[in-house]
């Protein structure tokens, strides 16, 4: 086939229109053409008056390869790249012992399904619950104010992303065209098809509820187990200064080697080959791997509020006379604005027509994040509007914690998230204020035309109490900065949410490159978010999928 790309056309163009683009772009006639179907499909959005929308499409004709020669030069007809997902491996019949899965966040999923769908029978645990009893314990937790620290949020069956926009695009580089498996693997599991050919495509919440059980049914039918309810609180190593090193040794850690875990049951599982796919907010495993000696360093993360609009004020700034329109949607943004002091602000997990929700995981702290369902059909807009935090923050910082620099990024979050917590009345009822009262020093009394959406509740503040000063000023010069790409954005009776502490994983448990193995510790695959190596549920899926690979072919080896 022949993938033509940069086709234009008119935002309310007709059917039959983008027939004739085709036939006009390759020159043939419509005889010559046998069919045709659409790979993507997005938008230019920068003239309001003007909204193009943007196809690739894969062509087929009866003269490919006449076309191909005759386009040799130009890069938007070319053959259609294979993009079906490959197998690495098939595992023996007999198998000396078991892969296990930590986390069934979409990282682990994908380390799960893709092993299970080679044979490898994977066991996989997960600490918090299934995902529609995840799904009661969290409404419960927004409705009653009663947090199961084991199931909210961050911990259960789906991970973080459950609870979110559910987008499903993301930046990473895909050579291999990881993406399309994870996009494939979604559709069968119940996601609209959709999701394979718009530019940037989610699913919400309660899709994703389905979905995922679906995916679930299918490593059961594979012979893979899932466990629920499973904390694993340690991990046994042995020694390995007798085996070839994963890296050229790192000063101060230990070489060793992966022989299993035990449970907080006290069960324990004898293998020699973990993913580790426990998501940003595994903060008790953390510190157990640190304390066991595993490699970790300290990483970049971002902090701040959740910013809210009522969502026709986004749509008319971004689309103006064709807000409303089917195919665009409700209107999301991506903003950044590089401050005098030095640091950076940026919009972050976008939910347009969503709403601001409670992710707290641990008890007497306060967290934020920002979730739609499929419709986007909510009122508000919401995103995270954070700065960006180094490492060297950690130590200089009022808010740092003395334990140790690797994880004093961890404490970092916690401080910021007991402050919130104290501010919004220790109900777990959230502090809020206005941006026109944020610009101005002031506290909020209450709302304007934008109503908060956070629950349980909210509770008027000074939100300047919640953050350091460094990034309060940054937040502040950004707003106004914002204001002018987005028309609307720091007006005055927006609202502001605090905290946002989540955004990524303050630490990385490093790997090699190629067998994706911990640095010093062979048979323990840091993998997604929680690892640092990822950042979205596509990006989480695409690295579920390699590491799955590099388990499967170090298992083959040793067969």
């Amino acid at each position: 086939m022949i993938r033509l790309t940069n086709i234009k056309l008119a935002l309310d163009h007709k059917d039959h229109e983008l027939e004739q683009a085709v036939l006009s772009k390759l020159s043939i006639n419509a005889d010559q053409l046998v069919n045709f179907s659409v790979f993507k499909r997005g938008y230019d959005a920068r003239k309001k008056t003007n909204i193009i929308l943007i196809y690739t499409l894969d062509v087929e004709t009866t003269l490919n390869e006449q076309l191909l020669v005759n386009f040799g030069n130009d890069n938007q007809v070319k053959a259609t790249p294979d993009m079906a997902y490959k197998f690495v491996a098939q595992a023996p019949k007999e198998l000396k012992n078991r892969p296990v899965v930590i986390g069934m966040g979409p990282c682990g999923l994908f380390v799960g399904l893709v092993l299970a769908q080679m044979g490898f029978k994977p066991i996989i645990l997960e600490r918090g619950q299934e995902v529609r009893q995840r799904t009661k314990d969290t409404f419960g937790f927004w409705r009653k104010k009663i947090l199961n620290t084991e199931s909210n949020v961050q911990f259960g069956e789906g991970g973080a992303g459950t609870f979110s926009d559910g987008k499903l695009y993301s930046q990473v580089k895909d050579p291999k065209h990881y993406s399309r498996k994870v996009l494939h693997e979604f559709v069968d599991a119940g996601a609209p098809e959709e999701i394979l050919y718009v530019s940037k495509p989610h699913i919400g919440t309660f899709k994703l509820v389905t979905m995922v059980e679906q995916m679930r049914a299918k490593i059961f039918e594979l012979g893979g187990e899932i466990r629920f309810n499973q904390r694993v609180d340690t991990i046994h190593f042995v020694d390995n200064d007798g085996a070839e090193k994963n890296t050229q040794g790192i000063e101060g850690y230990q070489n060793q080697k992966v022989t299993g875990l035990t449970l907080a049951t006290g069960e324990h599982i004898e293998t020699n080959h973990i993913a580790l796919a426990i998501g940003h907010s595994a903060r008790d495993t953390f510190s157990m791997l640190f304390d066991s000696n595993v490699y970790i360093k300290a990483k970049p993360f971002s902090v701040g509020f959740r910013i809210e609009h009522e969502q026709s004020v986004i749509d008319e700034a971004r689309f103006g006379e064709n807000a409303g329109n089917e195919i665009l949607g409700a209107a999301d943004y991506k903003l950044v604005h590089h401050c005098s002091n030095g640091r950076s602000v940026y919009s972050f997990c976008m939910c347009p027509g969503g709403t601001v929700v409670a992710a707290a995981s641990e008890e007497g702290r306060l967290v934020t994040n920002g979730m739609s369902q499929y419709s986007r059909h909510e009122r508000n807009a919401n995103s995270a509007i954070v700065v960006g935090i180094e490492p060297s923050d950690y130590v200089t910082s009022e808010f740092a914690s003395t334990r140790d620099y690797v994880l004093a990024g961890m404490e970092f979050q916690r401080k910021l998230e007991e402050k919130a917590y104290a501010l919004g009345g220790s109900n777990y009822d959230a502090p809020v204020q206005l941006v026109g009262d944020f610009l101005a020093g002031r506290k909020s009394g209450e709302h304007g035309s934008v109503t908060p959406s956070y629950k349980p509740g909210v509770r008027y503040c000074d939100l300047s109490e919640t953050l350091p000063d460094y990034a309060v000023a940054a937040i502040r010069e950004a707003l106004p900065a914002f204001e002018k790409k987005i028309k609307g954005f720091s007006m005055s009776d927006a609202t502001l949410t605090a905290v946002e502490t989540r955004t990524s994983s303050p630490i990385q448990i490093t790997r090699d490159k190629e067998t994706l193995q911990s640095l010093n510790t062979q048979g323990l695959y840091p993998a997604g978010e929680g690892a640092g190596y990822a950042g979205g549920i596509l990006s989480a899926g695409i690295d579920g999928i390699k590491v799955a690979e590099a388990m499967a072919l170090a298992m083959m080896a040793e067969q």
